[in-house]
């Protein structure tokens, strides 16, 4: 791919809209659906054949408090319980006003896809995601982000929205402290140029660029890349030459908990409900607790970079509810038998270690790592998987100001451009361990939508 460039504006654009979204992912679509309802002439360019992006290949679950859905449920929950959520993970690392506006913002959102574009979420109420305090994750009956991203497709198209694929942005044109357009490539390798007022940026981050990803984490280089490689970074690399602020480029989703060699997401949930993860030697090695983005370098410590998830049929049962879980069963990923004994043995473990390890695990009480575990035990028949640690996709990128625009160096944002999802600035502190589930989407939706009703521009 050619290094995206800033230039001057060229004296003529092929093509002229009020606001132009780049990118067709859950942000781009979110923001578009936004932008239509408040009566912009718009258009969307996505670099895939397909609006795609790191949406699809996620859980496609969206944090939000005080939804009516949760009400239906009668899950008590608060925007102030959430934010709270949300500073605890990342250690308080994160700007209070921007953890404020998406933890505020996220259950109007759920409850406006919902209700005026058919969208038929629904809350995971059976288990609990590390570091939420309430059951607040909102998912579509698969729980899988293909059909989330599919589900928004289809409201843009009933929208009238113009989405135009294959079109991979490459020069940002600026002047006089504000964008003038873009020019885009074409699958001929031909470029047109696209003026626009405003400029919303859902171009994902810049997980898929190895150079950057080794510069601002390297701790994570190694690591199955998992993401969407379109991640190039595209709005961290307009950032300098427009003289846009970049906050916390260390922080990133990982993931410990990838089927292995299948590259297949299992859910956290095999941990949460009281699964383990042991290493090659059939030992535990960490507090699972912590969460699955700390669990990428934890399992990749291990010798060879991978671990075992080990669970029972009960807990699979729940998380049957993924498309991935069962499509991991169906590749053979998923290994189950009757004895702690047979489930090492089809996993290629040593028996003896594996049994002191479960035999170890404390009811109701904490083990020598401090995670806590309920007053029930793993139980026949059992259940295992190789994993190995993964990067998802990155959380830092463009600074913006709680109308998701894009902040200078001045101090003052650029007047027409706004960025969401993975080219903004997310909310999970510095590093991996700021992490809270569902953030990368929260940011997404929220950002998305708050972008495309602005009009200041």
């Amino acid at each position: 791919m050619t290094a995206p460039t800033v230039e001057p504006p060229p004296p003529s654009f092929d093509l002229e809209v009020q606001t132009l979204i780049i990118g067709a992912g859950a942000c781009g679509l979110v923001a578009a659906l936004s932008a239509k309802e408040a009566g912009q002439d718009l258009l969307v360019i996505e670099a895939d054949p397909l609006p795609s992006g790191s949406t699809a290949l996620s859980a496609g679950l969206i944090p939000a408090a005080g939804t009516k859905l949760q009400q239906a449920a009668g899950i008590e929950d608060s925007a102030a319980q959430f934010a709270a959520d949300i500073q605890a993970k990342a250690h308080g690392e994160n700007d209070q006003a921007l953890v404020d506006l998406l933890a505020q913002n996220a259950g109007p959102v759920i409850d406006w896809l919902s209700e005026a574009h058919g969208l038929p979420f629904s809350v995971v109420d059976d288990f609990d995601y590390p570091g939420h305090s309430r059951r607040r994750m909102h998912g579509l009956p698969t729980r899988a982000g293909r059909e989330l991203i599919d589900a928004l497709r289809s409201a843009a198209e009933r929208a009238d929205i113009d989405i135009i694929c294959e079109r991979r942005a490459t020069t940002l044109y600026f002047a006089d402290g504000r964008v003038q357009g873009i020019a885009a490539r074409r699958p001929d390798g031909g470029l047109e140029t696209i003026g626009c007022a405003r400029l919303i940026l859902a171009c994902n981050g810049f997980g898929g660029n190895p150079a950057l990803v080794g510069e601002h984490m390297p701790q994570i280089r190694e690591g199955l890349w998992f993401g969407h490689d379109g991640n190039q970074g595209e709005a961290v690399l307009w950032a300098e030459p427009i003289g846009a602020q970049t906050q916390h480029l260390g922080a990133y989703q990982g993931h410990g908990n990838v089927a292995h060699p299948h590259g297949i997401l299992i859910t956290w949930a095999t941990i949460t409900e009281g699964g383990v993860q042991v290493n090659r030697d059939g030992l535990r090695f960490w507090n699972e607790a912590q969460g699955y983005s700390e669990a990428a370098r934890a399992v990749l410590a291990q010798p060879g970079g991978e671990a075992y998830a080990i669970f029972d049929s009960r807990i699979a049962a729940i998380a049957r509810q993924f498309e991935d879980f069962k499509h991991a069963e169906a590749q053979g990923a998923i290994k189950t038998a009757p004895t702690v004994a047979g489930l090492a043995e089809a996993l290629g473990l040593p028996a003896k270690a594996l049994q002191d390890t479960l035999k170890a695990l404390p009811r109701g009480g904490r083990d020598s790592f401090g995670r806590p575990f309920g007053p029930s035990a793993l139980q026949a028949p059992y259940c295992g998987v190789r994993v190995t640690g993964a990067l998802f996709h990155t959380q830092g990128g463009l600074r913006v100001d709680t109308h998701a625009r894009v902040m200078g160096q001045s101090g003052q944002p650029i007047a027409n451009l706004f960025a969401g999802g993975g080219a903004a600035c997310g909310v999970s502190g510095r590093a991996d361990s700021g992490y809270l589930s569902g953030n990368g989407l929260l940011a997404a939706v929220v950002l998305g939508r708050i972008a495309g009703q602005d009009q200041s521009a």
